[in-house]
């Protein structure tokens, strides 16, 4: 417990005195260095995880989020039971392959991808506001392709586009690779480079003919209502499709998800060390107030205060700094985080300059989600760092000897 005369001492020797004017200007460059410290790992934080959601939302918007794949046999769809459909907003059968795109004496390869025309209605990337074009119209003639392969080969909705299929017909002269010419009547846009400029749909039964494919060995995709809790809900429909490979949108992204985690935390053990090198100044201010206090602990220790009464005075003015100075940067970071949209657009303004450009990065603004296991994380660590550079100068104020300290008072 903490005395009232151990309260009243510890609050006077916070507060500024003009004789301890360089003790004062440690005291705030630690309280500051601090407070920044724990605003921008706050803030880095929260952009990172906005960066994490959204790139999630926009691949699970893209592809599905737990694929039924069959090793021989087709897929039996009795076995969609009551079971999935209570985890599924939307089930479907797709297929997909590769193919060679040839436009104006141009090449270039591209992942087909089969659905029933009603089912393409309810893909989310062919429903959102940049979608171009009229599904309606979708029948075996017609391709949606993505914003970034009509623009590098200069593509617009009712324009022709010719496509070789690796699966060849037999002629007179031998084998021939199949060709086949689409009429683009839907541009997608996804919002990730990636996809646009490499996948493209087309009428499933169009696709099996195309590549030559048994329509037995469709794939099931799986849309889930959360597909957020991936691993839990991808052994339910392991469970149920025990003779089939299963995998989900995780498992297709598993090194990015990778490499984001291991940014994050290497991004939080490098801007640890601005709280670390920040609370090192606490110790040199205890330092010299100890020096500075010497008569007074001395006084102290003559009137029968204890040594450990001591040490909780000393230890309090420390702790006291780094926990103000927390609970500030928390207020800082969290606020910054919340109107970093704001801000971001106040300094282009400003300074007439692009920042985080949306044809780069392909997010309209900049992201930002508070993550209140961050926070209290973060908070945990400053102060814990705080209180262990607080015990020595603490423990060296109880060390004094009363009477060293008065001989030349």
């Amino acid at each position: 417990m903490i005395s009232t005369l151990e309260k009243e001492i510890t609050f006077r020797f916070l507060k500024a005195r003009k004789k301890d004017g360089f003790l004062n200007v440690i005291s705030i460059f630690s309280f500051i260095g601090i407070s920044l410290g724990v605003a921008v790992l706050i803030i880095v934080m929260s952009v990172m995880n906005g960066f994490r959601t959204e790139l999630i939302n926009k691949i699970v918007g893209f592809n599905s989020h737990v694929t039924v794949k069959p090793y021989s046999n087709s897929i039996d769809k009795d076995k969609i039971n009551n079971k999935l459909n209570s985890i599924s907003k939307n089930i479907i059968f797709s297929n997909s392959g590769e193919a060679i795109i040839l436009q104006n004496n141009n090449t270039k390869g591209i992942v087909l991808r089969g659905y029933k025309q009603n089912d393409l209605l309810n893909l989310e990337v062919l429903t959102n506001e940049k979608f171009k074009g009229d599904l309606s119209l979708f029948d075996e003639n017609f391709i949606s392709i993505g914003s970034e392969l009509s623009f590098s080969l200069n593509l617009e909705t009712g324009d022709e586009l010719t496509l070789m299929s690796p699966s060849g017909i037999q002629t007179i002269i031998g084998s021939m690779p199949k060709q086949k010419t689409f009429i683009v009547n839907s541009i997608f846009n996804s919002g990730l480079a990636e996809f646009d400029n490499n996948i493209a749909f087309i009428e499933l039964n169009v696709l099996e003919e195309f590549f030559g494919y048994d329509p037995n060995e469709r794939n099931l995709e799986i849309y889930l209502k959360n597909p957020n809790n991936i691993e839990s809900q991808k052994l339910i429909v392991k469970q149920v499709f025990d003779d089939e490979f299963v995998f989900s949108w995780a498992d297709m992204n598993s090194s990015l998800f990778s490499a984001l985690k291991v940014e994050r935390n290497v991004m939080f053990i490098i801007l640890s060390l601005i709280i670390i090198v920040a609370a090192f100044n606490i110790i040199s201010g205890l330092t010299i107030l100890v020096k500075n206090k010497t008569r007074d602990i001395a006084i102290l220790k003559s009137i029968g205060v204890l040594n450990k009464s001591i040490i909780k005075i000393f230890f309090l003015v420390g702790v006291t700094i780094g926990t103000s100075a927390t609970i500030f940067g928390i207020f800082l970071g969290v606020t910054f985080s919340i109107y970093i949209e704001n801000f971001r657009q106040f300094l282009s303004s400003v300074f007439n300059i692009s920042l985080f450009p949306e044809e780069i990065y392909f997010l309209s603004k900049m992201p930002s989600e508070i993550n209140p296991t961050s926070i209290i994380l973060i908070s945990v660590c400053s102060i814990f760092i705080t209180i262990l550079v607080s015990i020595f100068p603490a423990f060296k104020a109880a060390r004094l000897d009363p009477i060293k300290s008065l001989k030349y008072e």
